[in-house]
């Protein structure tokens, strides 16, 4: 293994580096993003006999927020459910842009690491191929086994990107797609609660602003500001009081 990475020159050692980084990405998300430790199944379910006799304890809301980030994201909406509909609203919302964005960590690295690694190989290999043709050129050597053998040396970079890139962005989407199924799950369980705290129709609660879905490979020269940009909850709130009361007369 050490003879390929000196075979394929120095650019080789930020392969290295970036290889590592993505493997260390992939695994920490892969345990962060586990369905059962971000959106539990019936977890407002199970909330639902205390919210209705109003018997949820300060110490029980505080081991809810603690629990997985839909159970943050509940606590908060029942933190702030005697503010009226709106304010607990806006600020589910408020917390749902901050959990999503959580769980977008280490994302746009991973989605930038699969970007950049083929062309750092490939820049392996112009160079390597550059250094052959100068060899040629200065010391007279002609002969096509050398210069073939320097040019076989230089595409190890190449390989070595693109053998780094293919895992990145497989996985970065696969993460991405992770994510914005959470985010579903994590609205639908809000909606929930908005039905049993104020009488909200589900269908009228909360929506998810879906993720971006623009192809890597043409992503931004700033990643950062474009792969969480979606992952927000936007405002879908139910018909006001007033509004229902003009619709009935």
């Amino acid at each position: 293994m050490w003879e390929l990475i000196k075979a394929g020159g120095w650019l080789m050692f930020p392969l290295v580096i970036c290889s590592i980084a993505a493997l260390a990405i992939i695994i920490e998300r892969g345990i962060r993003l586990q369905h059962k430790k971000v959106a539990p199944n019936g977890l407002v379910q199970s909330l639902e006999p205390k919210l209705k006799q109003g018997t949820l304890t300060t110490e029980e809301l505080a081991a809810l927020r603690l629990s997985s980030p839909l159970g943050d994201l509940l606590a908060t909406g029942i933190q702030y459910s005697s503010g009226g509909l709106e304010y607990m609203t806006l600020q589910i919302q408020n917390r749902a842009s901050t959990l999503i964005h959580r769980l977008e960590k280490h994302l746009n690295l991973l989605g930038t690491i699969g970007n950049i690694a083929p062309l750092l190989g490939l820049l392996g290999t112009v160079l390597g191929i550059i250094e052959s043709f100068l060899a040629v050129n200065v010391g007279g050597n002609t002969d096509p086994a050398m210069l073939a053998a320097g040019i076989s040396q230089a595409l190890m970079s190449t390989a070595a990107g693109m053998f780094v890139a293919i895992p990145a962005l497989i996985a970065y989407r696969y993460y991405q797609r992770k994510v914005a199924d959470l985010a579903v799950e994590m609205e639908e369980q809000s909606g929930i609660l908005l039905h049993l705290i104020h009488g909200v129709p589900q269908q009228a609660s909360i929506a998810v602003v879906s993720l971006p879905t623009e192809n890597i490979h043409h992503a931004p020269s700033h990643p950062h500001s474009a792969d969480t940009a979606g992952s927000v909850f936007a405002q879908k709130i139910a018909p006001t009081p007033t509004a229902v009361k003009q619709s009935q007369s």
